[in-house]
């Protein structure tokens, strides 16, 4: 295999450094030193610290997107083809379970996935601009979906429990199975398809909650 170039190199050591120290946190001479180049090939390859964090996000959130964007054509097409509203457990399953999955089948995709949960805590922060720019189109084509498969729920009120919604997503994400405290016989190792059911569950009570 040909080792990484520069640009893939930056990014690798951008996106780490940006998960485990933060994004203001991380200068540019440690990703450069992590990433053993030099200092003026952040310059070169992206113009600056920012837009190496929009390309960092971009790397990961632009081919997660186009899976979630594939199902959830699906459900449309499902939904269109039996004249029905789309299915509300698969429409958040398309946009959950592919997220979640990154765990079992990308290496180094925790580091991702943290990057994402420090952008969702900290909503007026570089990470969460950069974040929000790329998943606006994602988030609102849920929001319309979702508000047709619930066409009884005030839109407002449904806005607000899928901000909740995501909420808890973002709480997985930031923890990466880590909890603080864990009672007797409680264990954090669930495997993924038993976590996303787990969070679909939770997710659609809240959704369908009684007003």
């Amino acid at each position: 295999m040909r080792p990484p170039d520069t640009k893939q190199r930056l990014l690798d050591a951008a996106e780490q450094l940006f998960a485990l120290r933060g994004f203001h946190a991380t200068s540019l001479r440690a990703i450069t030193q992590a990433a053993e180049v030099n200092l003026a090939a952040v310059n070169y390859h992206f113009g600056s610290k920012e837009a190496l964090l929009d390309a960092v996000m971009a790397r990961s959130l632009g081919p997660l997107n186009q899976v979630r964007s594939g199902r959830l054509d699906e459900v449309e097409r499902d939904a269109a083809a039996e004249n029905r509203a789309p299915d509300l457990r698969a429409l958040w399953r398309a946009f959950v379970e592919p997220t979640l999955s990154m765990r079992r089948h990308e290496t180094g995709a925790e580091h991702f996935l943290s990057l994402v949960g420090q952008a969702l805590a900290q909503p007026h922060g570089a990470v969460m601009e950069v974040f929000m720019r790329q998943m606006t189109p994602m988030f609102l084509r849920l929001f319309e979906l979702t508000c047709l498969a619930l066409p009884e729920m005030p839109r407002q009120l449904l806005f607000w429990r899928m901000h909740f919604a995501v909420g808890s997503l973002s709480h997985l994400m930031r923890c990466n199975d880590q909890s603080p405290v864990l009672p007797a016989g409680i264990t954090a190792e669930i495997d993924v398809d038993t976590l996303t059911d787990m969070l679909l569950d939770y997710t659609l009570a809240g959704l369908e909650a009684p007003r």
